[in-house]
């Protein structure tokens, strides 16, 4: 790669000065808390005394118990002798009045009339719409159903560098992510969320084509924005959102819901690879059962970039250079919709659930023409077809072991053809993926997690480039030291040939909110293998990330 006259270490050390860490944002305090302490505060459990009071004395509403701005209406006073045996009790003709009085507060509460009295718990703390009291205990009850609006987010830097030949610097990517939530009382919450990302290594070098600079040096998108109703045993949540159906260590297996951005394969975490889908989405509860519907009128499918990126090799090439058409996405129309149900239950410590889900595939098929002539070309376009997913996850947690698994059984996908004269260059194909994992933590700071999978085809057709029976393995050590250093190594491999992915990371927590890792990416494997097509794309990284 050539960088305008700039030594990599160079740019490397005026890309990271050039950070916008001015702008990071401190999180906000959370209203209400001091509130919550008080009200602990007045309970008897808090109190080391008590004081008598008459009966017909007592506070008799929220207003009266909690104190309002307006001065106290003096009760009538009745002739009364305190009980000889409490001796700290006060005076019977001066009797605490309310919360305010009792604690010594500036001002003095007001007795609010009977009707205005609260009805219920719910009237109370505000739990349920249809148990709200009038007047001014309803003005009070809203006031403290209202919470502040809630922000959190990161700001991130990923600095690559690869270093098979010829070596260069393949990202630079300045990350920015927030989100904001907030509640609009009567069981109605809402989600709000973007992120940019501008990567630096396009603008400064030419090794990418421009097509790959244009789709990855800057971009800004909306991340889950929703708004979420509750209404009893059924929540609803309407808007851009996560739906994740299973999730495995390394490998996205059971989470056949979600688009995922392949621009950099499987390397970021999963909460930054996931795109949310726009999708309407009805819960129920039910003791330990859960029924989830979903239905999704405009999908999001996977980012997959454009022909030359570092992780862009998707296609068998059978004569000397592709040349691809620009992808199709499917039309937005009630038949390409995607629609799904999942139940789920806890059972004995089981939780299972199974899940059927219907869909326009999230991941491209590749379908391939032969254009004959004196040299032959191949020319490909990524469309996306309907297929359907039936699936089951199950945990259970074993004490110092955690068990864990997922199968989907898929109907429609298409897979690559060796075979030329192949109409389309594709071969429908049912398959069964499922994989199997164990989590132990009976070493104090550490963790291990190993995994087999397999994904089995039916009727298997000779011409594809997957077995029949295509097995893996993966293993995950992670070993904290202290609180602030974290080592761990993911190694993920293939049973059918020597095609395995090696990931080493050690992170440091410097800081509060703060958190700098180095580490290595290394691929290998044959060139159709699914590591070992990124065989020339090992590289060493660092990320640095401020949280708020």
């Amino acid at each position: 790669m050539q960088i305008r006259n700039k030594q990599p270490l160079t740019v490397l050390a005026l890309l990271l000065a050039s950070l916008p860490l001015s702008l990071l944002a401190q999180p906000a305090d959370h209203a209400g808390r001091a509130a919550g302490d008080a009200l602990l505060a007045a309970t008897p459990e808090r109190v080391p005394f008590q004081l008598a009071a008459k009966s017909d004395d007592l506070p008799l509403s929220r207003d009266s118990l909690f104190g309002t701005d307006e001065p106290a209406a003096k009760p009538a006073t009745k002739p009364a002798t305190a009980p000889a045996a409490a001796p700290a009790a006060a005076p019977a003709s001066e009797p605490p009045l309310s919360r305010d009085a009792l604690f010594g507060t500036d001002t003095p509460a007001v007795a609010a009339p009977a009707d205005e009295l609260p009805l219920s718990r719910d009237a109370l703390f505000g739990d349920g719409d249809d148990a709200l009291p009038k007047g001014k205990a309803a003005q009070a009850v809203a006031q403290s159903a209202s919470r502040p609006v809630r922000y959190r987010g990161f700001i991130q830097n990923v600095m690559a560098y690869t270093t098979p030949g010829p070596a260069h610097w393949s990202e630079a990517m300045t990350r920015a992510d927030v989100s904001a939530q907030g509640d609009f009382g009567s069981g109605v919450k809402w989600h709000l969320g973007a992120r940019v990302d501008f990567d630096a290594v396009y603008p400064i070098s030419d090794f990418y084509p421009q097509a790959v600079n244009d789709n990855q040096t800057l971009n800004a998108m909306l991340r889950e924005n929703y708004i979420d109703i509750g209404a009893g045993d059924w929540d609803f949540r309407l808007g851009r959102q996560h739906i994740i159906w299973g999730e495995m260590v390394g490998l996205l297996f059971g989470d056949v819901v979600s688009a995922k951005d392949m621009r950099h394969f499987v390397l970021p975490e999963f909460d930054i690879l996931r795109i949310p889908q726009w999708a309407a989405r009805a819960e129920y509860f039910k003791g330990d059962f859960h029924a989830e519907a979903i239905w999704i009128p405009v999908a999001s499918y996977d980012n997959i970039g454009k022909p030359g990126a570092q992780f862009y090799d998707y296609t068998l090439i059978p004569y000397g250079q592709a040349t691809f058409r620009n992808e199709k996405i499917p039309t937005q129309n009630l038949e390409n919709t995607n629609y799904g149900l999942r139940l789920s239950v806890l059972q004995n410590g089981w939780d299972v659930a199974a899940f059927a889900y219907s869909s326009m595939s999230v991941a491209p098929t590749f379908y391939r023409q032969i254009i004959a002539g004196a040299q032959p070309t191949v020319e490909y376009q990524a469309r996306h077809e309907r297929i359907d997913q039936y699936g089951t996850t199950f945990a259970k947690d074993l004490g110092s072991t955690v068990l864990k698994g997922e199968a989907v059984y898929t109907s429609g996908q298409k897979y690559q053809s060796t075979n030329l004269t192949t109409p389309d260059g594709l071969v429908a194909q049912n398959t069964l993926t499922w994989v199997l994992g164990l989590d132990f933590s009976q070493i104090t700071d550490t963790r291990v997690n190993v995994q087999v999978f397999q994904s089995h085809f039916f009727d298997h057709s000779p011409d594809i480039i997957e077995s029949a029976n295509e097995n893996g393995y993966s293993l995950l050590v992670n070993r904290k030291f202290g609180d602030r250093f974290e080592a761990q190594a993911l190694w993920i491999s293939s049973l059918n040939r020597n095609d395995w992915m090696l990931r080493p990371r050690v992170s440091w927590n410097f800081e509060k909110n703060w958190d700098l890792a180095v580490g290595v990416d290394i691929f290998n494997g044959p060139p159709l293998g699914f590591f070992g097509r990124y065989d020339d794309s090992d590289r060493v990284y660092s990320e640095l990330r401020y949280s708020f």
